[in-house]
């Protein structure tokens, strides 16, 4: 059984999409860029200070769902430039201090609203 996801602790989606789809005892979490959910405006600042908007973007979603980010198993990291990996990589293990996800990180063009930072995720419910 698929069920949408949706919560004000993250942006809305800006397209045909949903915050994220629980199927079964999994939820696909869809790209967050560094967005304010508060706003909507694309938060200004280095990568750092996105990397950690993302981060929270994504813990919104997973808390809503009575979650953390304990219960990620995998995660996709989209960077418009791979030179902010060590920047980027710093906070996001912050997030993941013991048994981190699965994941995989890539260099990409260009990202929606011009951001430089996008972050997918897929959680387990146990």
């Amino acid at each position: 059984m698929k069920k949408v996801i949706q919560t004000e602790k993250a942006p809305k989606p800006i397209g045909p999409y949903s915050q994220a789809i629980r199927a079964g005892n999994f939820i696909f979490l869809s790209g967050q860029i560094p967005i304010d959910p508060k706003t909507g405006e694309l938060v200004k600042g280095d990568i750092r200070q996105q990397t950690q908007k993302v981060l929270e973007n994504i813990r919104g979603v997973l808390e809503s769902q009575g979650l953390g980010m304990q219960d990620v198993v995998k995660v996709n990291i989209f960077l418009k430039d791979m030179g902010n990996f060590n920047e980027m990589n710093e906070v996001y293990a912050t997030y993941f201090s013991s048994s981190p996800p699965a994941r995989s990180t890539v260099e990409v063009a260009k990202l929606p609203r011009n951001a430089d930072i996008e972050i997918e995720a897929i959680a387990y419910i146990t």
